[in-house]
């Protein structure tokens, strides 16, 4: 036998990558060795990026079966090391992901929470997909911090702090680095089989041992329907257990921005205002459905009730926010930005310039088009449109009205902060139109959609 980045073949295995983008454009069925081999000539660098390009398009649009996306995420994890933690942490190691929104800074939030409250909290984070921020380009705007953390900073992260949020190491699902980086490029982000093996593997190298993902449905999410999204979460939780994860995963609505910012350093500071208790009601909702589900999946609490009690104690009592602080330390931020961080000191990158966006008739808040505040942001500069684009941190928007909030013409619902002396006229218009506003009284519904177990 001989050993690729850790996909064994038999010597005698021949095959090549044109065969196999071959058999998946005509609607074949890939084998496990085949996918081995796809997934080692990522790694080895033996397969180029227009034909990564090809492969990632030919999957999108033939899809990959059940038993593909498991041999897809399994050779994943094993295209690079997997870490292993202390046994006496076996069952308290618990993460979160979502598959991305806009204004959507809810992992900064929870994993000090869940960090105070017992668990160990692994979390590798991704960056900036298309229209949707990235919870480390929005970590990465306060001065200091690092995240691109080693083995030996992720352990004394868990020891001190309870929890991290990093990006993968270069040995950990290197496979996995280089697809995320094509797909968004090639416009095959929304792919259920692709979103499962990506998420997936970067867990289950990661050591965690459950996890409840947080779905996000409606028109700026990569599920547009709940249907999608219900689909999307029967794989993850299936492919997940067959690699020894126990994943609940929650259906979220994106329709509107969630919270009250989208924007790198503007979502900072909205998370270190939610860790005092101040968090907007759609920010809360999430927060304690996910917790509450994790807290009660670990024995951690015995029921719901008792895991919310918990929850709400950890913010009250300052633990939450002590975790985080330490996170940071630990993550290279002083002490004296973390201090200034906490008392709501200006420390984070701000744009030079705000403009204000009126409403234009008066009624009732009847929607926020989430898409569109998503495409102003990547416009603006919060999110990537090239994966050599540089991100700008002072950037992004403030939301003042919601759904079902009352409105009259000339009140300010949204403030966008930019880094240019004016907005075009384009991107002023388009603002115009993202709010809609009725002439009779509108509610807000629930931000939960459903929570699913198997």
């Amino acid at each position: 036998m001989r050993e690729i980045s850790n996909v064994k073949f038999d010597e005698g295995f021949q095959m090549n990558t044109a065969h196999i983008l071959k058999k998946k454009r005509d609607g074949g069925e890939f084998t496990k060795e085949e996918i081995e081999y796809f997934v080692s000539s990522l790694v080895n660098g033996s397969i180029s990026e227009s034909q990564i390009g090809a492969m990632l398009m030919a999957m999108y649009i033939r899809g990959l079966t059940y038993k593909e996306t498991v041999d897809l995420t399994r050779a994943m994890v094993f295209s690079g090391e997997q870490l292993q933690w202390d046994l006496q942490w076996q069952g308290v190691l618990a993460d979160k992901h979502s598959t991305g929104g806009i204004g959507d800074k809810i992992s900064i939030v929870l994993a000090p929470i869940l960090a105070a409250c017992g668990l160990k909290v692994p979390m590798i984070s991704g960056r900036s997909l298309e229209h949707t921020g990235g919870t480390l380009d929005k970590l990465e705007s306060i001065p200091g911090l690092m995240v691109d953390l080693d083995v030996c900073q992720m352990q004394k992260a868990l020891e001190h702090a309870g929890c991290f949020i990093t990006a993968a190491t270069q040995s950990l699902c290197p496979a996995d680095k280089t697809l995320y980086r094509v797909r968004d490029i090639t416009c095959t982000v929304d792919n259920i089989h692709l979103i499962v093996s990506s998420i997936i593997s970067k867990k289950v190298a990661s050591g965690t041992k459950f996890l409840v993902v947080d779905v996000k449905v409606g028109r700026a999410a990569f599920c547009k329907t709940e249907e999608m999204g219900r689909a999307l979460a029967r794989d993850l939780i299936r492919v997940s257990a067959e690699l020894g994860v126990t994943t609940k995963v929650v259906l979220s609505r994106m329709d509107e921005p969630l919270g009250r910012c989208a924007g790198n350093a503007l979502e900072v500071i909205e998370a270190v205002q939610c860790l005092t208790g101040d968090m907007s009601p759609q920010i809360s909702r999430i927060v304690l459905v996910l917790g509450v589900n994790l807290l009660v999946m670990t024995n951690i609490c015995k029921n719901e009730a008792e895991a919310e009690k918990l929850i709400q104690k950890v913010i009250k009592e300052g633990s939450a926010m002590d975790r985080f602080c330490r996170m940071l330390s630990v993550q290279g931020v002083n002490e004296e930005t973390i201090t200034r961080l906490v008392a709501g000191e200006q420390v984070l990158p701000m744009a030079n310039y705000t403009t204000d966006i009126p409403a234009v008739e008066t009624g009732w808040v009847s929607g926020v088009d989430a898409m569109i505040i998503g495409q102003v942001c990547q416009w603006l500069g919060a999110c990537r449109r090239t994966t050599s684009s540089q991100i700008d941190p002072s950037v992004g928007v403030q939301v003042h009205r919601r759904v079902g909030d009352q409105v009259r013409w000339g009140d300010v619902w949204l403030t966008v902060h930019h880094s240019s002396p004016s907005l075009s006229a384009q991107v002023y218009d388009s603002l115009t139109k993202a709010i809609t506003i009725s002439n009779t009284e509108v509610k807000g519904q629930d931000i939960i959609i459903e929570v699913i177990h198997q």
